[in-house]
C-alpha cells in the first residue's frame, strides 16, 4: 500500500458508486478532490462525517472542490445512506 505525502499527487483509481456508475480520477480534473473513507455506512461516526460534509458542500463547491465517499458497503447499503442522509455527492 502506497502512503501519500502533502503535495503527492493522487494515483489513478477507478470505482463504482451507489449506482454503479463508474468514478476515476481524469473524471475529476480540474477539480480538487476530497476522497473521504469511511469504515461502514449509517453508523453514528460515519453519519457525523458525512453530514458534515454534506451540511458544508456548498462551500466546497465554491472553491472548486468535489467529494467522493469510499467504504467497503455494498451499493445498496452506500445507496440507503446517499438517500436517507441527502447526499450531494456520490458514495
Amino acid at each position: 500500500m502506497t502512503t501519500l505525502k502533502k503535495g503527492d499527487a493522487a494515483p489513478l483509481f477507478s470505482g463504482k458508486d451507489q449506482d454503479g456508475n463508474v468514478h476515476t480520477l481524469a473524471d475529476y480534473k480540474g477539480k480538487k478532490l476530497v476522497v473521504f473513507f469511511y469504515p461502514k455506512a449509517n453508523t453514528p461516526g460515519c453519519t457525523a462525517e458525512a453530514c458534515d460534509l454534506r451540511d458544508n458542500y456548498a462551500r466546497f463547491e465554491a472553491q472548486n472542490y468535489a467529494l467522493l465517499g469510499v467504504s467497503a458497503d455494498s451499493a445498496k447499503a452506500q445507496a440507503s445512506f446517499k438517500n436517507k442522509y441527502e447526499f450531494p455527492f456520490p458514495l
